[in-house]
């Protein structure tokens, strides 16, 4: 039994990953060497010194190792000692005749120790060795051919320690000489036609995920690069221009930037010109990369709205893109079918530190076929609304989104306009600054500014609603109220409220409980039936009969109530 038990410790011992690497470090204070603290054990029992330098024992799972308490020679007095006899080639030994930091294996830093000096040993600096511990209860004898000794841990247990030395761990070989004899031999077992990477690039994906980034190619220059849609970072909310536009995430980006020297940016700065925007192709499918020879694969961008260049006139930069909107069309996993871009553009007058802020739209949306389909509008529910979407109006069978007054920084009217959300009530107010005009067109304008652009004439019912279903819409009460206008007066203030109230009828909740459905077999009177026809016959029995059935009325009747 022990003698399996000796060759099954004798396996473990020998069986060191290679891949384990001590560094060579100083004796820990807690080591405590015994009177075994002594070489490798002949099968006889005799004992023989070992020479081992101070590596640290690494221990097996479950026990708590420390280094070996060794101790070394000290060096002679002329200080020529070679400390390091096994490392033929040292290759962080970069200066001759100084110590080259955390370089271990350098002879002139004549250190015993090195991690006593340096905090760490650079890769190649040191043999690499390894200890092996196991409790020293388990070892009887060992038979193992590399040197091994007994320590004693902190916790005053005794720890077998085996020191693998194997030429395969050790950083640094015998190098071998290549020369005109064993060339050809060499060339033969290692050599090759030509180095090949291992690294595979992936295939592109078959098609569009939500969320993916969409490619673009510029035939002029063949480049391959990403649909970007600019947004604003940091407090300033400067544009970012490397912010990729994701397939069906419909966003609104504003950001603003600033130019130094606006006559030089004018014509220069990319982000200005419209061009910029769709001198491009889109790739329908992610797998176009592979043949952007292949024009199928690709999606011109179609300009829907006239853009012409910038233009320096005098002091001012003419034709400056203030508003960038790309309407995408998607079939599935077919891909992107359609790209078109419309632009608002603006002027810039040159001064010192001139700002821009531009608005970035993308909207994508279902490839449609017919255009009246495409024409009909987002939804802001099927069938029902959603709350937090957009209440929908009718002005003149055109559907869009109903909106409320906004105002700008100074608090006077602007032209933009808040969306009326389904089921959120909402106020808001602004100052009309008065022109002297007559009173019927102030009012007018009043009214232009409260309904904000063509005034609404209906709602939708339903959140789907058809503007060709005219079922489907509810005439929007208005009155015209008479306004007493004074021409002392240079501004009017303006609000608008948006309230919802529920109305939904919801059924009443069932008063008390209900009552109990009894249902007798078709036989239950049979007995009774049969008691009463004996009644003549046995005039003694009616009695009993007649309170059976009394009594069971009553039981009845108690349950019904």
């Amino acid at each position: 039994m022990f003698a399996s038990l000796l060759s099954l410790l004798q396996v473990l011992f020998l069986m060191v990953p290679e891949g384990v690497q001590p560094q060579p470090s100083p004796s820990p204070s807690g080591a405590v060497p015994t009177h075994s603290n002594v070489g490798p054990r002949t099968q006889g029992g005799t004992l023989q010194s070992s020479s081992e330098g101070t590596e640290t024992p690494w221990a097996v799972p479950g026990t708590s190792t420390v280094g070996p308490n060794v101790v070394t020679p000290s060096a002679p007095g002329n200080g020529t000692v070679d400390v390091f006899p096994v490392l033929p080639i040292c290759v962080c030994d970069l200066t001759p005749g100084t110590c080259d930091i955390n370089c271990c294996c350098d002879k002139d830093c004549y250190l015993l120790h090195p991690r006593t000096v340096f905090s760490f040993c650079l890769p190649g600096s040191v043999r690499s060795s390894s200890w092996v511990c196991v409790d020293n209860s388990l070892i009887f004898r060992s038979n193992s051919p590399f040197p091994s000794r007994v320590f004693m841990d902190s916790n005053g247990i005794k720890q077998f320690c085996v020191h693998v030395n194997n030429s395969k761990l050790n950083y640094f070989q015998k190098l071998q000489k290549v020369n005109a004899t064993n060339f050809q031999a060499l060339a033969t077992e290692f050599g090759g036609e030509s180095f090949t990477s291992t690294f595979q690039t992936p295939s592109p994906p078959p098609f569009y995920r939500a969320g993916d980034p969409i490619l673009t190619y510029f035939p002029k220059w063949s480049i391959i690069s990403l649909l970007r849609q600019p947004a604003g970072v940091g407090a300033g909310g400067l544009c970012a221009e490397s912010n990729p536009a994701g397939f069906l995430e419909s966003k609104n980006t504003t950001c603003a930037r600033f130019f130094k020297n606006l006559t030089d940016s004018c014509t220069l700065e990319p982000a200005l010109n419209a061009a910029s925007y769709y001198n491009f192709t889109v790739l329908k499918v992610p797998r176009g990369v592979s043949d952007l020879q292949n024009t199928k694969f690709q999606v011109p961008v179609t300009l829907v709205s006239q853009a012409g260049p910038p233009l320096l006139a005098g002091n001012t930069c003419q034709n400056v893109v203030s508003k960038v909107v790309y309407e995408i069309e998607t079939n599935g996993t077919f891909g992107i079918q359609k790209v078109s871009v419309s632009f608002e553009q603006t002027n810039l007058t040159v001064k010192p530190s001139t700002s821009l802020q531009q608005h970035f739209i993308i909207h994508f949306r279902a490839f449609q076929q017919n255009t009246a389909a495409a024409l009909s509008g987002p939804r802001s529910g099927n069938p029902g609304y959603i709350v937090g979407k957009p209440l929908l109006a009718l002005s003149g069978g055109i559907k869009h989104s109903m909106t409320l007054l906004q105002s700008q920084g100074d608090g006077t009217c602007s032209v933009k306009r808040h969306e009326v959300q389904f089921g959120v009530n909402a106020i808001s107010g602004c100052k009309l600054r008065l022109e002297r005009v007559d009173c019927s067109r102030l009012q007018q304008k009043i009214y232009q500014t409260l309904d904000g652009g063509p005034r609404p004439e209906h709602v939708a019912i339903f959140g789907n609603a058809d503007p060709a279903q005219k079922e489907e819409w509810t005439r929007i009460l208005s009155r015209n109220c008479n306004v007493s206008d004074s021409q002392q007066e240079t501004e009017v203030s303006l609000t608008t409220v948006v309230t919802f109230v529920d109305v939904t009828q919801k059924p009443e909740p069932p008063r008390g409980q209900p009552r109990v459905d009894w249902k007798l077999p078709f036989d239950f009177f049979f007995p009774f039936k049969v008691a009463f026809s004996r009644v003549d016959s046995q005039k003694g029995s009616v009695s009993p009969i007649l309170t059976l059935c009394l009594l069971l009325l009553g039981v009845l009747n108690l349950e019904t109530k």
